[in-house]
């Protein structure tokens, strides 16, 4: 249990600390972030909310103002003045009471009335039958969860993000309201909380007898209602963006850090294959970029088991030669007869002929190797590439009696492969000289391209027919292997290093094809057969 739990502890310190984890974490909660901070400020809803109040507190600023100059003044002597007792009845009778539950101001707006002189007439949260008499509750003792957050937002000031400052006070209200105007505002009551307020004259004939103030935290209320009612779908959305933070980093990141751990193994230990097999079978992109590594890894290590048995192969077929040389001239400083002499040098010449065609059917193997692996592919017209190669094969006006190279029908149209025009030209040129070789004087190679469907769609078949011996049916996979050079009695001994068709076969499946041989149905000459994918179905 112990060891499991370390695992789980390094890996997600491990996750903590991978550069696409962190990337991952930070940008989700940063447009949580956004999100929350766009519900907190609610900027423009405050800003509706508080021009809706002041529309609505002047309407009732003005009935209440109506109805006191008419049933809350007296006309006295020698000038009218403000019937306070009047004008607590009218308040009283205007403004219903605090239901019980419901804080004072809250069914409606908080009203004061004062005198010219400043003194306070009435005001509503302090008529006697406004008040209602409730137990304190002890300390800690919100029964619920909502109780507590709405608490804790008061305190808070009502999650105020940005500095506020009280725009006007009560006391520069009600000078301008003297003075006749209409005056309105937004500072901070005795609770702390934020209200809007709007005084109006209380004014008789051209005489202001008072003010009457009215403020309203409903808009302040509004908003924390509407931030507490959002509280639990950002608590959700929090724990769902960090859920899938957290799948995406192990999901992603994790992976990630394990091809690079594997990879950085690979290359220190000096191992030729990566096995990711938990991360190759998964079915997305990660699964298929593991897949691709392996794949690529596999390749590289074919690549490097087939260069070592290549060496091997080049070292045995250089060793034969040099050892007949070697003995042929240690033979020829013993041996007087000058006939015997002309002999030796003779087997010194073959083999240095058979070194000079092996050195260089190796270089071209080689290069034509780099060139498959790093040309650029694009799309090749086999028909036309076939046809040209063809008519280079005319014999020459002073060397008559050699084989002739014919193309059968005329120059193909549509027989499209992708690949590399230099390499597949090798492959041609290699069959075509084999099948050369093995022809009798005079005899056609027939060269022949068709488009058929095979088992994973259309392909390209080009077919190199000569007029041979055959191939003995034993021998039909073993021509392609390297430095294979069975050849017919009387056939001049080093002629042919036996790498052509052996490279032939490394192009082809390089191009996603496939070569085989086979006997003529006739009974006399041998086939070989190419098969490459043709572009459409490629593409397709």
């Amino acid at each position: 249990m112990a060891s499991a739990t370390d695992t789980t502890r390094a890996d997600a310190f491990r996750t903590a600390r991978s550069p696409i984890g962190r990337i991952i974490f930070i940008w989700n909660f940063v447009g949580l972030g956004v999100l929350v901070l766009g519900v907190l400020l609610l900027t423009e809803m405050r800003a509706n909310l508080t021009q809706a109040l002041y529309s609505n507190l002047r309407t009732q600023g003005e009935l209440i103002t109506n109805l006191l100059i008419e049933t809350g003044t007296v006309q006295g002597d020698p000038f009218p003045g403000i019937n306070e007792p009047a004008v607590r009845e009218v308040l009283r009778r205007l403004l219903p009471p605090v239901a019980q539950g419901e804080r004072p101001g809250s069914s409606g707006p908080r009203v004061r009335v004062y005198a010219a002189d400043g003194r306070i007439v009435a005001d509503t949260d302090v008529l006697y039958d406004r008040l209602e008499e409730t137990a304190l509750a002890p300390p800690g003792a919100e029964s619920s969860i909502g109780d507590r957050i709405e608490s804790a937002a008061r305190r808070a000031e009502y999650f105020r993000l940005t500095p506020w400052r009280p725009s006007i006070t009560l006391q520069e209200e009600r000078e301008r309201a003297l003075r006749g105007e209409i005056a309105r505002g937004e500072r901070l009551n005795e609770s702390g909380e934020r209200v809007v307020s709007l005084t109006l004259p209380v004014r008789r004939v051209q005489q202001v007898l008072g003010t009457v103030t009215l403020e309203s935290a409903d808009v302040e209320r509004i908003l924390v209602a509407e931030r507490i009612s959002m509280i639990p779908f950002v608590l959700g959305a929090t724990i769902a963006v960090f859920l899938s933070s957290l799948l995406l980093a192990l999901f992603i990141a994790r992976p990630l850090r394990r091809l690079a751990w594997a990879a950085d193994s690979l290359r220190l230990t000096g191992a030729t294959r990566l096995q990711l097999p938990d991360v190759s079978k998964r079915k997305d992109e990660i699964g298929a970029l593991a897949h691709s590594l392996e794949a690529m890894t596999g390749a590289l290590a074919d690549r490097i088991d087939a260069n070592e048995r290549f060496a091997a192969d080049v070292s045995h077929e250089i060793k034969n030669p040099l050892a007949s040389i070697r003995s042929a001239v240690d033979a020829a400083r013993t041996v007087n007869d000058p006939e015997r002499q002309t002999q030796l040098l003779g087997i010194v010449a073959q083999d240095v002929k058979r070194l000079d065609r092996l050195i260089t059917d190796i270089a071209r193997a080689s290069r034509i190797e780099a060139e498959t692996a790093r040309g650029e592919t694009g799309i090749v017209d086999l028909g036309g590439l076939l046809f040209e190669l063809t008519q280079a094969y005319a014999p020459a006006p002073d060397r008559t009696g050699e084989p002739e190279v014919r193309f059968k029908g005329e120059k193909p149209i549509g027989a499209l492969v992708f690949g590399q025009p230099g390499p597949l030209g090798q492959v041609f040129r290699n069959l075509i000289d084999n099948a050369r070789s093995f022809s009798p004087p005079g005899a056609p190679v027939t060269v022949s391209l068709e488009v058929e469907r095979g088992a994973d769609g259309q392909v390209v078949r080009a077919i190199v027919e000569d007029e041979g011996p055959g191939i003995p049916s034993e021998n039909l996979d073993t021509i392609f292997q390297r430095f294979y050079t069975q050849r017919p009695a009387g056939t001049a001994f080093g002629g042919n290093s036996g790498l052509g068709l052996s490279i032939a076969r490394q192009i082809v499946t390089a191009h996603e094809g496939r070569i085989w041989a086979e006997n003529r149905p006739e009974g006399r000459g041998a086939r070989l057969m190419t098969e490459l994918p043709l572009a459409q179905a490629q593409r397709a």
